[in-house]
């Protein structure tokens, strides 16, 4: 691969870009949980597909800097907005919350995307490349439902999360009680709406270009702005959490650590990745935890792996006729 995408030249590709987004093919599908957004784009020399599986709060619209440099290398990728988030149906009567009824319903649209979406229309072979709350879904999917993918790059994987000034088993507790109690859709404590801190107050990226495209984006676009998360999200996130040790995916799959990561916690990745043979793992100095949203000397080395661990599946595929 031999194109990246510059911080400093976001600006002078910007139509370029947005030329591309409007290039794919966008809709809605029939899931599980409801007609959900996507998007995807197929080079006419596309090599192989990406299933691009974004996180908490985010939507395709947000990866089109990454959607136009996928494709500069004849990449196809795939996306959709998880339910909830992004421009698929909201759950609830206040939009901002985030809400989900079973973790599970995520994986159980994945699944869909990829029988009514994906597998219709991918080239070559097909990987998957997962950020955060996203990558705790496809694990989910790899370890649990039928699938033909052979790869996955998880991104600053959600394996398990910070709960910083509040001890992590009083959150558990917390969470599962309030959802009991009958406050499941509510907001958890300290959660509320939509409000975006300062770029010096962030805790997601260095690069003070990508997050300001990502807070204008929201800015302009009100139905993709998404707050905190009800007390079920966080009971159910914990469920999957201590499930996570029990999934045994059997695909190679590459797991991008980000060493200043205040949002999920690292141990549990080096966990994961202990346990299984096909599972490694790469820590990226400085990072916070939007590792594809980073400054570029960060972003690049990540993308470059990711390059890496693609081609040299895809290569293998062809070889071996798989």
């Amino acid at each position: 691969m031999n194109f990246y995408s510059h911080s400093k030249h976001l600006v002078q590709y910007q139509k370029e870009i947005e030329q591309h987004w409007q290039s794919c093919r966008q809709g809605y599908f029939s899931a599980k949980s409801g007609k959900l957004f996507y998007a995807y784009h197929v080079p006419q020399a596309a090599k192989y597909s990406i299933i691009l599986i974004n996180g908490r709060i985010e939507s395709v619209w947000k990866y089109q800097e990454l959607l136009w440099e996928l494709a500069k290398n004849n990449i196809a990728v795939f996306s959709y907005d998880h339910i909830g988030q992004g421009l698929s149906p909201r759950t609830l009567t206040n939009p901002h919350i985030g809400h989900v009824h079973r973790f599970n319903d995520y994986t159980d649209d994945l699944h869909y995307f990829m029988q009514t979406i994906v597998d219709p229309n991918a080239v070559g072979t097909t990987f998957i490349l997962a950020h955060s709350m996203g990558a705790a879904i496809s694990y989910d999917y790899l370890a649990n439902y039928p699938h033909a993918v052979s790869g996955a790059f998880l991104s600053a994987p959600m394996f398990d999360i910070q709960t910083h000034d509040v001890p992590y088993w009083l959150a558990k507790l917390i969470a599962r009680i309030g959802s009991m109690l009958g406050f499941a859709k509510h907001y958890a404590f300290g959660q509320g709406d939509y409000g975006p801190p300062e770029f010096w107050a962030n805790k997601l990226t260095h690069c003070a270009t990508r997050y300001q495209r990502f807070r204008t984006l929201y800015q302009n676009e009100a139905e993709l702005r998404l707050g905190g998360v009800s007390f079920n999200w966080l009971s159910e996130t914990f469920n999957l959490i201590t499930k996570l040790p029990t999934f045994t995916p059997n695909i190679p799959i590459h797991i991008a650590s980000a060493e200043n990561d205040l949002i999920v916690n690292n141990q549990a990745q080096i966990n994961i990745a202990k346990l299984h043979h096909n599972i490694s793992i790469s820590h990226y100095a400085n990072a916070r935890h939007e590792l594809l949203c980073e400054i570029d000397d960060i972003r690049h080395a990540v993308l470059s792996q990711m390059y890496q661990f693609y081609d040299a599946l895809a290569f293998t595929a062809k070889e071996t006729g798989s």
